[in-house]
């Protein structure tokens, strides 16, 4: 995704813009399920993230998803460029977006790594 960086470490996938990898708002959640692509989850979770943010002015989001005891352990929120305290309304919109049981099953489907 242009604009977009994808970073691997020790199993955790992070996708965000380059140089904008801070959390200064975030929610998290837990995903079942084994065997799929944490790169197709996190592009998912960013872009569901984006749209329900994107009226924040200075937003960046910022998504890392850790495989955990077979399933995956999701950090969304992202990076605010104004100096302000964290906004608890946008920490509601980030925990709504990843807790709507469409956007899961969506992200779930998507992520599902293809048989050839």
């Amino acid at each position: 995704m242009k604009g977009w960086v994808t970073a691997y470490s020790d199993g955790t996938v992070k996708v965000a813009r380059q140089n904008r990898q801070r959390l200064d708002v975030s929610a998290e959640t837990k995903l079942p399920g084994a065997g799929l692509s944490l790169g197709r989850i996190a592009h998912q979770i960013r872009q569901d993230v984006w749209r329900a943010c994107q009226n924040v002015r200075g937003f960046s989001p910022v998504v890392s998803i850790t495989p955990e005891d077979g399933s995956y352990k999701v950090l969304a929120g992202g990076q605010l460029d104004q100096k302000r305290p964290a906004n608890l309304h946008l920490v509601s919109q980030i925990d709504a977006v990843l807790s709507d049981p469409d956007n899961r099953n969506r992200w779930i489907t998507h992520a599902k790594k293809r048989i050839r």
